[in-house]
């Protein structure tokens, strides 16, 4: 036996998509209830544990047996909860896995199996997931009404089909993994995948007893403002968006079409400062507030150990293949910028709502600024916290040759100063001459390098700044003209991508980037090594909103999930955002190499976010060893200037 594709249905008592994979498992009432597999893509056999039947003595010992590769969809769901089964000490090796929803992901393809096998055809073909699985795992994998166990026996047809559908999960995932394997990726792919798992065994502790007094102080805040809502207002129920509305109205003479946040702020404007409509609205924009809601998801996902476990998702992001945050939702924690931050975290942890509300007028504000400290090193041990300077600017700067950004990069300069000077002709110091002109130099630098216009300077806050659309405008054209290998680079990809589809040819251009019409997509090679993937791409007619008006443009059109419908669907891309996948792809391996870095050296990465690693040291690994992998290039990026700025910290927080 070569390869052993796999997959299980299992019982537990506890939310597996709130939860996580580690903590379901974890529990006492979990059970492994059907084990479907196939031999080097044979016949599918199922094992009903559920029913007394053992595994094979040859398939238990492949799954620990190094010379045989496990598969499945989401493998690491098989993986956790088979090392539960199996009674292993920790889990079983990662690097003997090979995830079919990663290969899927590497693609573009979706990360659901069911939509994957959809998209994919199986469905005309009848060898798609089957539609009754959702009902049956309701069935057979939850607690019932009663809290228990619905068994084989209670419903045994439905149990016939519960067979059935995992057999047929097996039969998908095969069949996706022979459409898939097409992609070749190097080798460092599967060994970053491993090691993303690792990291994600390990996990990150969490200070549970700050995280429930944080929690605790939360809730008895927001019940105090409902309380105070209810008083001013005279409501029954100031949450009602109906009841809310109708206040408005008659205390404002303002009609509300919606009172989500930035409805409310567009509506203070109208109703006055010191009216009651106006202290009504902020009251319920303080019991509204959902970010403290992260308290009570760390207390459902922590294990017994009290460390949390996967937090990350491997190739969670289409087409660049940067993780996701699952869970927690690491990626958007709210930043801190209380200077005493110990103090809070101190009184947030004795839990008496009372003097905290003595010492701070906005306690949800300050209890959600103090959510990242609820990440702890374990005893004994400190966090190094390290992540790049700027670094989708320098891969920019690198990939289009814009060598002045470089210069700066390189002579460790302060690129928003350099950007503004290049800009407005004049030298702009930090602290010094033409200061006031560093914020427009530092907008600029943010938010135009994928080709934006007055939108992205107006969604990076230059509305905000006092900015009017003249000088958004403006502002646009100097950048532009300050970066012109920048702005070429957007014109010569979109022209290689349309080249490579059209013309079904290789296009080679900047740093050795390749574009290619392969398998009905178009890929894009990075000077990594690993492609890219635009699934059933082409070049024609694409439907786009110009303000109010719909117009037909000529467009590079692919496939993809429509992130707000989460529906497959034809996408447009240009050369801007091909710039912006490209860009942000490289800086996602240029981490992969720190992480790979990082383990060669023994350090503990806890877990990572964006461009940043947290690693959870003893005292034999010093933030100088940490900052020391971020200073130079990966072989394949020579030339490239990097730099990492780091701190110690006893727990996470932005420094």
């Amino acid at each position: 036996m070569k390869t052993l594709a796999i997959d299980i249905e299992t019982y537990s008592d506890i939310d597996l998509l709130s939860c996580g994979v580690y903590r379901y498992a974890e529990s006492d009432a979990f059970r492994v209830l059907l084990f479907a597999y196939s031999e080097d893509g044979g016949d599918v056999e199922v094992v009903d544990l559920a029913r007394g039947e053992e595994l094979p003595a040859h398939v238990a010992a492949a799954l620990t047996d190094p010379g045989v590769t496990k598969t499945a969809f989401n493998a690491a769901f098989e993986r956790v909860c088979l090392s539960r089964h199996l009674g292993i000490e920790g889990f079983l090796d990662p690097s003997q896995w090979d995830c079919t929803m990663v290969a899927a992901a590497r693609m573009g393809l979706p990360l659901s199996l069911a939509q994957c096998g959809e998209v994919l055809g199986l469905d005309d073909k009848g060898e798609g997931k089957m539609k009754e699985g959702r009902a049956l795992i309701k069935k057979f994998s939850c607690p019932n009404r009663k809290g228990g166990r619905t068994l084989p026996e209670d419903h045994p047809e439905d149990w016939e089909t519960f067979r059935r559908y995992c057999k047929r999960d097996v039969e998908v995932e095969q069949a996706i993994r022979r459409r898939v394997a097409r992609l070749q990726q190097p080798e460092w792919e599967r060994e970053l995948y491993a090691l993303d798992q690792r990291i994600n065994d390990r996990g990150v502790l969490v200070d549970e007893d700050f995280v429930r007094n944080a929690d605790k102080l939360n809730r008895e805040y927001l019940d105090y403002v409902l309380d105070e809502a209810r008083r001013l207002t005279g409501l029954e129920n100031p949450n009602s968006d109906a009841q809310m509305k109708r206040f408005i109205l008659d205390h404002a003479g303002v009609q509300a079409a919606s009172l989500n946040k930035k409805s409310i702020d567009d509506i203070e404007g109208s109703v006055g400062r010191h009216s009651v409509a106006y202290k009504a609205l902020q009251l319920r924009k303080e019991f509204k507030k959902t970010s403290c809601k992260k308290y009570p998801a760390m207390l459902d996902c922590a294990c017994r150990d009290g460390r949390i476990r996967g937090l990350l998702q491997y190739y969670g992001a289409a087409r660049t293949g940067r993780w996701a945050g699952r869970l927690v939702q690491i990626h958007n924690l709210p930043q801190n910028h209380i200077k005493r931050i110990d103090d809070a975290r101190t009184m947030a942890k004795a839990g008496d709502l009372d003097e905290f509300m003595t010492c701070y007028s906005n306690p949800t504000q300050v209890l959600s600024e103090l959510i990242r400290t609820s990440f702890v090193a374990g005893e004994g041990k400190t966090f190094r916290v390290c992540d790049f300077s700027a670094i989708e600017a320098r891969v920019t700067a690198w990939l289009s040759g814009e060598e002045w950004v470089l210069d700066v990069f390189r002579n460790e300069g302060d690129i928003y100063c350099e950007t503004a000077s290049k800009m407005f002709g004049v030298p702009v110091e930090k602290h010094g001459r033409n200061a006031e002109l560093r914020q427009k130099g530092k907008i600029a630098a943010l938010a135009l390098g994928y080709g934006g216009g007055t939108a992205a300077l107006d969604a990076m806050g230059g509305g905000k700044m006092g900015l009017s659309q003249p000088e958004m405008q403006g502002i646009v054209r100097m950048w532009r003209g300050a970066n012109g290998h920048t702005v070429r680079l957007w014109e010569v990809l979109e022209k290689a991508a349309r080249k490579a589809i059209t013309e079904n040819t290789q296009v080679t251009v900047n740093r050795g980037v390749t574009f290619r019409r392969e398998f009905g997509c178009l890929t894009v090679q990075l000077p990594s090594g690993r492609r890219l993937c635009y699934p059933r791409a082409k070049v024609g007619p694409f439907t786009k909103r110009f303000g109010g008006e719909a117009r037909e443009v000529d467009a590079i059109i692919y496939e993809g999930v429509n992130q707000t419908t989460k529906k497959w669907c034809e996408v447009e891309t240009y050369g801007g955002k091909l710039t912006e996948n490209i860009v942000q792809a490289m800086a996602r391996d240029i981490l992969g190499e720190i992480m790979f870095r990082a383990d060669r050296k023994g350090m503990e990465i806890a877990f990572h976010v964006h461009d940043e690693i947290i690693v959870e040291a003893d005292g034999r690994t010093t933030l100088e060893d940490v900052e020391a992998i971020f200073a130079y290039p990966p072989a394949w990026a020579e030339g490239l200037p990097l730099k990492g700025a780091g701190y110690s910290t006893p727990y996470y927080l932005k420094d």
